[in-house]
């Protein structure tokens, strides 16, 4: 009689295979992806995090990277002996800040990411929202307590034109891209406003019809019922969204706010997934459970991954 030979690796056939239909959904789709929270600073979820974006762009989809830096921006100001500062949310970004900003984002965020993502070959080209008129933005007033605030050099998009990002898709690279925008007004001498990059991840999303939009948070994703309940909300709609959103803690408003506007201007779908997780991407688009939360537009109603 013969015996069949076990075999260890089988394990990993099955995850293979268990991925073929999301391969075969997102084949060909673009993802916008805002990197962010603890995955920025660990050293191996930033590895992690280049290894999930390469293997998305070999597995037939068109990743696009958005990336803030605040906690290498907070660093950098203290070291100059600039205040940090932040109101509703946001921070105040002076003149002097708004240098630093632009000086961490693209000379230190965006070429380590592009470093980390081309040790795997000449796929990552980075940008700011400034080159090519990618992103142009108006003033950004922060409302406190119903009182208008001025926050200095922070950003409200008002245009996007993803022409060079296009370009850098069609030609198989994958775009990195620091939420600076340029000035709407030409008179603007300081030309330039630092813009949320959940924000920022999400209008390019929309302008580039993706099929997904993902934010990595430092938290599982939204909770059903916090600080009561830790049960994450693995699934809900627009509308449903939007009921919740007065109610969320402050941290996780831009980014929901950016799933929201993401999902009611034509992607398909907007995540919300823990980047303390190694290779969460992949965990959230080729798995069947998905490991965040999702919003779907209302009409949505059937499950995907």
């Amino acid at each position: 009689m013969t015996t069949t030979r076990k075999h260890t690796a089988l394990p990993k056939a099955r995850t293979l295979i268990e991925a073929l239909p999301w391969l075969t959904r997102h084949h060909g789709k673009t993802v916008v992806i805002k990197f962010g929270g603890n995955a920025m600073v660990d050293e191996e979820l930033k590895r992690a995090f280049a290894q999930d974006v390469v293997f998305l762009r070999h597995a037939g989809l068109r990743p696009v990277v958005v990336h803030g830096g605040g906690p290498q921006i907070s660093a950098h100001l203290d070291l100059l002996g600039l205040p940090s500062e932040f109101k509703g949310g946001l921070r105040v970004t002076t003149p002097e800040a708004m240098n630093v900003v632009r000086m961490v984002l693209a000379g230190q965020v965006q070429r380590e990411l592009v470093g980390l993502l081309n040790e795997h070959g000449p796929l990552a080209v980075g940008m700011t929202g400034e080159d090519a008129h990618l992103m142009t933005a108006t003033k950004h007033y922060a409302d406190i307590d119903g009182e208008r605030v001025d926050i200095g050099r922070v950003g409200e998009i008002t245009d996007i034109d993803p022409g060079a990002v296009q370009a850098l898709l069609d030609d198989g690279r994958i775009p990195v891209i620091s939420s600076i925008a340029r000035s709407s007004d030409d008179g603007d001498q300081s030309g330039v406003f630092n813009v949320n990059a959940d924000t920022a991840a999400a209008a390019l999303a929309a302008a580039l019809g993706a099929e997904t939009l993902m934010v990595l948070t430092d938290v599982e994703g939204l909770y059903e019922d916090w600080p009561n309940s830790d049960e994450v909300i693995s699934r809900l709609t627009a509308t449903q969204l939007e009921k919740l959103l007065p109610d969320l803690a402050s941290g996780m408003v831009p980014k929901m706010q950016g799933c929201l506007y993401a999902v009611r201007n034509g992607v398909h779908t907007a995540r919300v997934i823990d980047g303390r997780v190694q290779h969460s991407i992949l965990l959230e688009i080729f798995t069947d459970e998905g490991i965040g939360t999702m919003v779907v537009p209302d009409a949505e109603t059937e499950g995907e991954s």
